[in-house]
Protein backbone atom coordinates (compact mmCIF):
# COMPACT_ATOMS: atom_id res chain seq x y z
CA UNK A 1 0.00 0.00 0.00
CA UNK A 2 1.26 3.20 -1.08
CA UNK A 3 1.13 6.67 0.77
CA UNK A 4 1.58 9.89 -0.31
CA UNK A 5 4.82 11.81 0.25
CA UNK A 6 5.22 13.56 3.79
CA UNK A 7 8.68 14.43 4.56
CA UNK A 8 11.17 16.33 3.03
CA UNK A 9 14.38 14.84 4.12
CA UNK A 10 18.18 16.35 3.19
CA UNK A 11 20.95 13.20 3.42
CA UNK A 12 24.28 14.45 3.95
CA UNK A 13 26.94 12.14 2.38
CA UNK A 14 26.21 10.01 -0.32
CA UNK A 15 28.55 7.17 0.65
CA UNK A 16 27.40 3.64 0.88
CA UNK A 17 24.86 4.68 3.47
CA UNK A 18 23.70 7.93 1.96
CA UNK A 19 22.79 6.40 -0.91
CA UNK A 20 21.30 3.21 0.13
CA UNK A 21 18.82 5.85 2.09
CA UNK A 22 18.35 7.45 -0.25
CA UNK A 23 17.45 4.95 -2.39
CA UNK A 24 14.66 3.67 -0.15
CA UNK A 25 13.10 6.64 1.33
CA UNK A 26 12.45 8.04 -2.14
CA UNK A 27 11.10 4.54 -3.29
CA UNK A 28 8.55 5.43 -0.04
CA UNK A 29 7.71 8.73 -2.13
CA UNK A 30 9.77 10.96 0.13
CA UNK A 31 11.30 13.91 -1.03
CA UNK A 32 14.52 13.57 -0.84
CA UNK A 33 17.79 15.89 -1.31
CA UNK A 34 21.54 14.80 -1.26
CA UNK A 35 24.43 16.64 0.17
CA UNK A 36 27.93 16.19 -0.95
CA UNK A 37 31.31 17.54 -2.49
CA UNK A 38 31.92 14.50 -5.01
CA UNK A 39 30.26 15.21 -8.12
CA UNK A 40 30.83 11.76 -9.26
CA UNK A 41 28.71 10.44 -6.38
CA UNK A 42 26.45 12.90 -7.31
CA UNK A 43 25.89 12.50 -10.77
CA UNK A 44 25.82 8.73 -9.70
CA UNK A 45 22.62 9.49 -7.46
CA UNK A 46 20.92 11.42 -9.93
CA UNK A 47 21.35 9.24 -12.66
CA UNK A 48 19.70 6.11 -10.77
CA UNK A 49 17.59 7.91 -8.04
CA UNK A 50 14.41 9.95 -8.11
CA UNK A 51 16.44 12.82 -5.63
CA UNK A 52 17.65 16.37 -6.10
CA UNK A 53 21.35 16.46 -5.44
CA UNK A 54 23.57 20.05 -4.12
CA UNK A 55 27.09 19.91 -4.47
CA UNK A 56 28.58 21.07 -1.12
CA UNK A 57 29.79 20.68 2.47
CA UNK A 58 27.32 19.85 4.98
CA UNK A 59 28.51 22.43 7.16
CA UNK A 60 28.47 24.96 5.31
CA UNK A 61 25.21 27.03 6.59
CA UNK A 62 24.51 28.93 2.40
CA UNK A 63 24.62 24.77 1.55
CA UNK A 64 22.34 23.45 3.70
CA UNK A 65 20.29 26.57 2.85
CA UNK A 66 20.17 25.86 -0.75
CA UNK A 67 19.09 22.27 -0.01
CA UNK A 68 16.07 23.09 1.61
CA UNK A 69 17.30 22.82 5.34
CA UNK A 70 14.57 25.66 6.81
CA UNK A 71 11.57 23.22 5.28
CA UNK A 72 13.07 19.71 5.59
CA UNK A 73 11.35 17.58 8.36
CA UNK A 74 14.60 15.38 8.91
CA UNK A 75 18.13 15.97 8.23
CA UNK A 76 20.30 12.39 8.54
CA UNK A 77 24.28 13.19 8.57
CA UNK A 78 26.02 10.00 7.20
CA UNK A 79 29.30 11.18 5.77
CA UNK A 80 32.57 9.34 6.71
CA UNK A 81 33.41 12.24 9.31
CA UNK A 82 31.67 11.98 13.08
CA UNK A 83 32.65 15.16 13.76
CA UNK A 84 31.57 16.78 10.54
CA UNK A 85 28.18 14.94 11.01
CA UNK A 86 27.90 16.66 14.62
CA UNK A 87 28.57 20.22 12.83
CA UNK A 88 26.14 19.76 10.32
CA UNK A 89 23.05 18.02 12.83
CA UNK A 90 23.79 20.46 14.97
CA UNK A 91 23.78 23.31 11.84
CA UNK A 92 20.70 21.52 10.26
CA UNK A 93 18.93 22.22 13.86
CA UNK A 94 20.06 25.89 14.36
CA UNK A 95 18.43 26.61 11.14
CA UNK A 96 15.17 24.97 10.88
CA UNK A 97 15.14 21.43 10.23
CA UNK A 98 13.17 19.54 12.96
CA UNK A 99 14.96 16.88 13.49
CA UNK A 100 18.18 15.60 13.32
CA UNK A 101 19.86 12.18 12.93
CA UNK A 102 23.93 11.71 13.07
CA UNK A 103 26.07 8.87 11.80
CA UNK A 104 28.89 8.54 15.03
CA UNK A 105 30.86 5.38 15.25
CA UNK A 106 34.07 6.23 16.85
CA UNK A 107 34.26 4.08 20.53
CA UNK A 108 35.47 7.31 22.01
CA UNK A 109 32.12 8.87 21.93
CA UNK A 110 29.91 5.55 22.54
CA UNK A 111 29.92 5.80 25.84
CA UNK A 112 28.86 9.78 25.86
CA UNK A 113 25.90 9.01 23.35
CA UNK A 114 23.15 10.64 25.11
CA UNK A 115 25.25 13.68 26.50
CA UNK A 116 26.14 14.40 22.69
CA UNK A 117 22.32 13.59 21.99
CA UNK A 118 21.12 16.48 24.79
CA UNK A 119 24.20 18.73 24.11
CA UNK A 120 24.02 18.64 20.15
CA UNK A 121 19.55 18.64 19.80
CA UNK A 122 19.74 15.41 18.41
CA UNK A 123 16.78 12.77 17.53
CA UNK A 124 18.80 9.77 17.00
CA UNK A 125 22.34 8.60 16.62
CA UNK A 126 23.41 5.44 14.58
CA UNK A 127 26.51 3.85 15.28
CA UNK A 128 26.25 1.17 12.34
CA UNK A 129 29.30 -0.85 13.88
CA UNK A 130 28.23 -1.03 17.28
CA UNK A 131 24.94 -2.13 15.45
CA UNK A 132 26.72 -4.62 13.50
CA UNK A 133 28.22 -6.33 16.56
CA UNK A 134 25.28 -6.59 18.29
CA UNK A 135 24.04 -8.56 14.93
CA UNK A 136 26.48 -10.68 15.19
CA UNK A 137 26.71 -10.98 18.55
CA UNK A 138 22.66 -12.54 18.54
CA UNK A 139 23.60 -14.79 15.85
CA UNK A 140 26.19 -16.62 17.96
CA UNK A 141 23.63 -17.09 20.27
CA UNK A 142 21.61 -18.81 18.25
CA UNK A 143 23.97 -20.86 15.76
CA UNK A 144 21.70 -23.00 14.35
CA UNK A 145 20.22 -19.89 12.46
CA UNK A 146 21.38 -18.24 8.72
CA UNK A 147 20.42 -14.70 10.81
CA UNK A 148 18.14 -13.65 13.99
CA UNK A 149 16.47 -10.88 15.13
CA UNK A 150 14.95 -9.67 18.01
CA UNK A 151 11.25 -7.65 18.70
CA UNK A 152 9.81 -6.87 21.59
CA UNK A 153 12.64 -5.60 23.54
CA UNK A 154 14.22 -9.17 23.13
CA UNK A 155 11.00 -11.35 23.82
CA UNK A 156 10.46 -12.64 20.05
CA UNK A 157 12.71 -14.21 18.15
CA UNK A 158 12.33 -14.25 14.01
CA UNK A 159 15.04 -16.80 13.48
CA UNK A 160 16.40 -17.26 9.63
CA UNK A 161 16.39 -21.47 9.17
CA UNK A 162 18.47 -22.81 5.70
CA UNK A 163 16.09 -26.70 5.01
CA UNK A 164 17.77 -29.59 4.31
CA UNK A 165 16.62 -32.81 2.91
CA UNK A 166 17.48 -34.57 6.22
CA UNK A 167 14.72 -32.43 8.46
CA UNK A 168 11.51 -33.57 9.34
CA UNK A 169 10.00 -30.88 7.89
CA UNK A 170 10.85 -31.27 4.16
CA UNK A 171 7.98 -32.52 1.87
CA UNK A 172 5.13 -30.71 4.91
CA UNK A 173 2.63 -27.88 4.80
CA UNK A 174 2.70 -26.07 7.59
CA UNK A 175 -0.09 -27.47 9.20
CA UNK A 176 1.20 -30.86 9.32
CA UNK A 177 4.58 -29.74 10.94
CA UNK A 178 2.44 -27.72 13.40
CA UNK A 179 1.03 -31.25 14.76
CA UNK A 180 3.98 -33.08 14.47
CA UNK A 181 6.11 -30.61 16.54
CA UNK A 182 5.21 -29.54 19.81
CA UNK A 183 6.77 -26.19 19.93
CA UNK A 184 4.72 -22.67 19.66
CA UNK A 185 5.94 -21.43 16.74
CA UNK A 186 5.10 -19.78 13.56
CA UNK A 187 6.40 -19.54 9.81
CA UNK A 188 6.18 -16.06 8.60
CA UNK A 189 7.77 -16.41 5.52
CA UNK A 190 9.21 -18.76 3.04
CA UNK A 191 11.96 -17.45 0.24
CA UNK A 192 12.29 -20.08 -2.75
CA UNK A 193 14.84 -19.58 -5.49
CA UNK A 194 15.52 -15.58 -4.30
CA UNK A 195 11.53 -15.38 -4.02
CA UNK A 196 9.82 -14.59 -0.83
CA UNK A 197 6.01 -15.68 -0.30
CA UNK A 198 3.57 -15.30 2.66
CA UNK A 199 2.71 -18.65 3.72
CA UNK A 200 -0.30 -20.31 5.08
CA UNK A 201 -1.05 -23.60 6.57
CA UNK A 202 -1.44 -25.30 3.06
CA UNK A 203 1.94 -24.16 2.16
CA UNK A 204 4.70 -27.15 1.88
CA UNK A 205 8.04 -26.35 2.79
CA UNK A 206 10.64 -27.80 0.50
CA UNK A 207 14.54 -28.49 0.78
CA UNK A 208 16.82 -25.84 0.30
CA UNK A 209 13.59 -23.50 1.02
CA UNK A 210 14.70 -20.60 3.75
CA UNK A 211 12.16 -19.92 6.56
CA UNK A 212 11.34 -17.42 8.71
CA UNK A 213 10.31 -18.92 12.47
CA UNK A 214 8.41 -16.87 14.95
CA UNK A 215 8.80 -17.66 18.46
CA UNK A 216 10.43 -16.79 22.06
CA UNK A 217 13.81 -17.78 22.06
CA UNK A 218 12.95 -21.49 23.84
CA UNK A 219 10.26 -22.17 21.66
CA UNK A 220 12.38 -21.24 18.53
CA UNK A 221 15.51 -22.98 20.30
CA UNK A 222 12.76 -26.33 20.65
CA UNK A 223 12.17 -25.98 17.13
CA UNK A 224 15.32 -26.08 16.13
CA UNK A 225 16.13 -29.51 18.43
CA UNK A 226 13.44 -30.98 16.90
CA UNK A 227 14.07 -30.34 13.03
CA UNK A 228 17.36 -31.81 13.96
CA UNK A 229 19.53 -28.27 13.77
CA UNK A 230 22.68 -28.61 14.80
CA UNK A 231 22.53 -26.83 18.34
CA UNK A 232 26.18 -25.60 18.50
CA UNK A 233 27.41 -24.38 21.60
CA UNK A 234 30.15 -21.22 21.36
CA UNK A 235 32.92 -21.21 22.86
CA UNK A 236 36.03 -20.25 20.75
CA UNK A 237 35.68 -17.42 18.08
CA UNK A 238 38.33 -16.45 15.76
CA UNK A 239 37.98 -12.82 14.11
CA UNK A 240 39.51 -11.26 11.51
CA UNK A 241 39.86 -7.76 11.63
CA UNK A 242 40.44 -5.41 14.46
CA UNK A 243 38.45 -2.25 13.31
CA UNK A 244 35.73 -1.07 15.06
CA UNK A 245 33.20 -3.95 14.17
CA UNK A 246 35.73 -6.00 15.53
CA UNK A 247 36.55 -4.48 18.67
CA UNK A 248 32.41 -3.70 19.79
CA UNK A 249 32.83 -7.51 18.83
CA UNK A 250 35.04 -8.81 21.11
CA UNK A 251 34.13 -6.83 23.82
CA UNK A 252 30.89 -7.70 24.20
CA UNK A 253 31.62 -11.93 23.68
CA UNK A 254 34.13 -11.74 25.96
CA UNK A 255 31.41 -10.45 28.61
CA UNK A 256 29.47 -13.29 27.42
CA UNK A 257 32.60 -15.44 28.46
CA UNK A 258 33.30 -16.53 24.66
CA UNK A 259 37.15 -16.75 24.53
CA UNK A 260 38.57 -14.44 21.30
CA UNK A 261 41.09 -14.68 19.28
CA UNK A 262 41.36 -11.34 17.54
CA UNK A 263 43.84 -11.36 13.96
CA UNK A 264 44.72 -8.05 12.51
CA UNK A 265 47.08 -7.05 10.22
CA UNK A 266 48.19 -3.45 11.06
CA UNK A 267 50.95 -3.93 14.22
CA UNK A 268 50.25 -0.59 15.98
CA UNK A 269 46.79 -1.51 15.61
CA UNK A 270 47.49 -4.79 17.56
CA UNK A 271 48.99 -2.90 20.50
CA UNK A 272 45.97 -0.89 20.87
CA UNK A 273 43.51 -3.87 20.51
CA UNK A 274 45.90 -5.45 23.27
CA UNK A 275 45.44 -2.54 25.82
CA UNK A 276 41.84 -2.20 24.98
CA UNK A 277 40.96 -5.88 25.19
CA UNK A 278 43.27 -7.49 27.97
CA UNK A 279 41.11 -10.69 27.76
CA UNK A 280 41.92 -11.33 23.94
CA UNK A 281 44.09 -12.77 22.46
CA UNK A 282 45.07 -10.40 19.72
CA UNK A 283 47.73 -12.16 16.79
CA UNK A 284 49.75 -9.63 14.61
CA UNK A 285 49.02 -11.41 11.28
CA UNK A 286 47.62 -11.94 7.86
CA UNK A 287 44.09 -13.21 8.01
CA UNK A 288 43.96 -13.61 4.22
CA UNK A 289 46.91 -16.54 4.74
CA UNK A 290 45.69 -19.83 4.17
CA UNK A 291 48.81 -20.76 5.96
CA UNK A 292 48.57 -18.43 8.76
CA UNK A 293 45.36 -19.41 9.48
CA UNK A 294 45.85 -23.18 9.96
CA UNK A 295 48.92 -22.64 12.21
CA UNK A 296 46.16 -20.57 14.39
CA UNK A 297 44.05 -23.61 14.54
CA UNK A 298 41.77 -22.48 12.35
CA UNK A 299 39.70 -25.64 12.29
CA UNK A 300 39.40 -26.19 15.77
CA UNK A 301 37.82 -23.01 16.38
CA UNK A 302 33.55 -22.46 17.06
CA UNK A 303 32.66 -20.05 14.83
CA UNK A 304 35.30 -17.42 12.95
CA UNK A 305 34.09 -13.92 11.75
CA UNK A 306 35.57 -12.44 8.42
CA UNK A 307 35.90 -8.71 9.33
CA UNK A 308 38.63 -7.14 7.34
CA UNK A 309 37.45 -3.96 5.33
CA UNK A 310 37.72 -5.66 1.99
CA UNK A 311 34.48 -7.65 0.81
CA UNK A 312 37.38 -10.48 -1.98
CA UNK A 313 38.99 -11.16 1.51
CA UNK A 314 36.35 -11.62 3.44
CA UNK A 315 34.36 -14.26 1.26
CA UNK A 316 37.51 -16.01 0.42
CA UNK A 317 38.64 -16.15 4.19
CA UNK A 318 34.72 -17.41 4.97
CA UNK A 319 34.98 -20.62 2.32
CA UNK A 320 38.45 -21.49 3.98
CA UNK A 321 37.01 -21.69 7.27
CA UNK A 322 33.64 -23.73 5.82
CA UNK A 323 36.00 -26.03 3.99
CA UNK A 324 38.50 -26.41 7.14
CA UNK A 325 35.26 -27.35 9.27
CA UNK A 326 34.35 -24.47 11.38
CA UNK A 327 30.36 -24.78 12.34
CA UNK A 328 29.79 -21.03 12.48
CA UNK A 329 30.75 -18.88 10.02
CA UNK A 330 29.82 -14.97 9.41
CA UNK A 331 30.57 -12.61 6.79
CA UNK A 332 31.06 -8.76 6.18
CA UNK A 333 30.13 -7.16 3.25
CA UNK A 334 30.28 -3.33 2.50
CA UNK A 335 29.92 -3.10 -1.40
CA UNK A 336 28.37 -6.27 -2.41
CA UNK A 337 24.84 -5.96 -3.10
CA UNK A 338 24.09 -9.42 -4.77
CA UNK A 339 22.27 -11.95 -2.14
CA UNK A 340 22.06 -14.23 -5.04
CA UNK A 341 25.94 -14.08 -5.37
CA UNK A 342 26.21 -14.89 -1.71
CA UNK A 343 23.96 -17.82 -1.92
CA UNK A 344 26.02 -19.18 -4.87
CA UNK A 345 28.79 -19.26 -2.26
CA UNK A 346 26.93 -21.18 -0.27
CA UNK A 347 28.25 -19.35 2.62
CA UNK A 348 26.12 -18.99 6.01
CA UNK A 349 25.42 -15.90 7.46
CA UNK A 350 26.25 -12.64 6.01
CA UNK A 351 25.85 -8.68 7.81
CA UNK A 352 26.11 -5.85 6.31
CA UNK A 353 26.78 -2.59 7.90
CA UNK A 354 25.24 -0.52 4.99
CA UNK A 355 22.21 -2.29 5.54
CA UNK A 356 21.22 -2.50 9.04
CA UNK A 357 22.26 1.54 9.20
CA UNK A 358 19.53 1.90 6.85
CA UNK A 359 17.21 -0.21 8.80
CA UNK A 360 17.02 0.93 12.05
CA UNK A 361 16.98 5.06 10.12
CA UNK A 362 13.90 4.37 7.61
CA UNK A 363 12.00 2.65 11.27
CA UNK A 364 12.78 5.72 12.67
CA UNK A 365 11.44 7.78 9.34
CA UNK A 366 8.36 5.30 9.33
CA UNK A 367 7.94 5.86 13.29
CA UNK A 368 7.58 9.65 12.46
CA UNK A 369 5.26 9.48 9.50
CA UNK A 370 3.26 7.05 11.52
CA UNK A 371 -0.46 8.02 12.50
CA UNK A 372 -1.05 8.72 16.10
CA UNK A 373 -2.89 5.34 16.54
CA UNK A 374 0.14 2.73 16.44
CA UNK A 375 3.86 3.47 16.16
CA UNK A 376 6.25 1.25 14.61
CA UNK A 377 8.62 0.27 17.08
CA UNK A 378 10.98 -2.10 15.19
CA UNK A 379 11.66 -2.83 11.37
CA UNK A 380 13.99 -5.13 9.70
CA UNK A 381 13.90 -5.60 5.63
CA UNK A 382 14.51 -9.18 4.34
CA UNK A 383 15.56 -10.58 0.95
CA UNK A 384 16.55 -7.97 -1.15
CA UNK A 385 14.02 -5.63 0.27
CA UNK A 386 11.32 -7.89 -0.87
CA UNK A 387 9.43 -8.54 2.32
CA UNK A 388 9.48 -6.53 5.65
CA UNK A 389 9.24 -7.29 9.00
CA UNK A 390 7.72 -4.70 11.72
CA UNK A 391 6.60 -4.27 15.04
CA UNK A 392 3.95 -1.92 16.14
CA UNK A 393 2.58 -0.70 19.26
CA UNK A 394 -0.94 0.18 19.68
CA UNK A 395 -1.35 2.63 21.81
CA UNK A 396 -5.50 4.17 21.19
CA UNK A 397 -8.15 2.54 20.91
CA UNK A 398 -8.97 1.45 16.94
CA UNK A 399 -12.39 -0.76 15.43
CA UNK A 400 -10.24 -3.27 14.70
CA UNK A 401 -9.08 -4.13 17.96
CA UNK A 402 -11.38 -6.92 20.44
CA UNK A 403 -12.39 -8.61 17.24
CA UNK A 404 -11.51 -12.41 16.56
CA UNK A 405 -8.69 -12.13 13.78
CA UNK A 406 -10.86 -14.80 11.84
CA UNK A 407 -13.77 -12.13 11.76
CA UNK A 408 -10.97 -9.44 10.08
CA UNK A 409 -9.65 -9.12 6.80
CA UNK A 410 -5.80 -8.44 6.06
CA UNK A 411 -4.52 -7.09 3.37
CA UNK A 412 -2.97 -9.78 0.45
CA UNK A 413 0.43 -10.73 1.48
CA UNK A 414 0.41 -9.47 4.94
CA UNK A 415 0.24 -11.96 8.07
CA UNK A 416 0.33 -10.89 11.76
CA UNK A 417 2.51 -13.42 13.42
CA UNK A 418 2.44 -12.99 17.03
CA UNK A 419 0.97 -10.78 19.65
CA UNK A 420 2.72 -9.74 22.63
CA UNK A 421 0.80 -8.61 25.42
CA UNK A 422 2.92 -7.74 28.57
CA UNK A 423 5.06 -10.86 29.01
CA UNK A 424 2.59 -13.08 27.04
CA UNK A 425 3.48 -14.35 23.32
CA UNK A 426 0.92 -15.36 21.42
CA UNK A 427 1.32 -17.29 18.62
CA UNK A 428 -2.32 -16.13 16.94
CA UNK A 429 -5.25 -17.80 15.50
CA UNK A 430 -8.25 -17.48 14.23
CA UNK A 431 -10.22 -17.14 17.94
CA UNK A 432 -7.13 -14.31 19.45
CA UNK A 433 -7.85 -11.04 19.52
CA UNK A 434 -5.78 -7.82 19.12
CA UNK A 435 -6.04 -5.53 22.07
CA UNK A 436 -5.03 -1.75 23.52
CA UNK A 437 -1.19 -1.89 24.26
CA UNK A 438 -0.45 -5.10 22.74
CA UNK A 439 2.57 -5.29 20.80
CA UNK A 440 2.03 -6.85 17.11
CA UNK A 441 4.93 -8.54 14.93
CA UNK A 442 3.75 -8.45 11.30
CA UNK A 443 5.54 -9.87 8.17
CA UNK A 444 4.59 -8.20 5.06
CA UNK A 445 5.33 -8.20 1.39
CA UNK A 446 5.87 -5.82 -1.23
CA UNK A 447 3.45 -3.67 0.88
CA UNK A 448 4.83 -0.75 2.62
CA UNK A 449 2.93 -0.64 6.07
CA UNK A 450 3.57 3.12 7.66
CA UNK A 451 1.36 1.88 10.43
CA UNK A 452 -1.04 -1.37 11.96
CA UNK A 453 -4.62 0.29 10.23
CA UNK A 454 -3.07 -0.36 7.16
CA UNK A 455 -2.77 -3.66 7.23
CA UNK A 456 -6.76 -4.43 7.54
CA UNK A 457 -9.56 -4.29 4.89
CA UNK A 458 -11.50 -1.21 6.47
CA UNK A 459 -14.95 -2.48 7.64
CA UNK A 460 -17.56 -0.58 8.73
CA UNK A 461 -16.57 1.10 11.65
CA UNK A 462 -16.74 -0.88 15.31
Amino acid sequence: MEFEATMNIIVVGDGKVGYTLADNLSQEKHNITIVDKDPDALRRAHDHLDVMCVKGSGVSVNVLLEAGVRDTDLLIAATSSDEINMVCALTGKKLGAKRTVARIRDPEYAAELSLLKNELGLDMIINPEQASAMEIVRILQFPSAVNVESFAKGRVRVIEIKVTSDMPIAGLPLKKIAQRINASILVGAIERHGIVMIPNGDTVVEAQDTIYVVGNSMQTYGFCKAIGSNMLKIRWVMIVGGGRIGYYLSRTILQMGMKVKLIEIDHDRCMELTDLLPEALVINGDGTNTEFLESENLSKMDAFVAMTGRDEDNLIMSLLARQSGVPKVITKVARIRSENMMKILDLDSVISPRLITANQILQYVRGLEAAKTTSIEALYKMINGQAEILEFLVFKDRWYLNTALRDLKLVKNVLIAAIVRKNEIIIPHGKDMLRLDDRIIVFTKATVLSNLDEAFVVQEQR
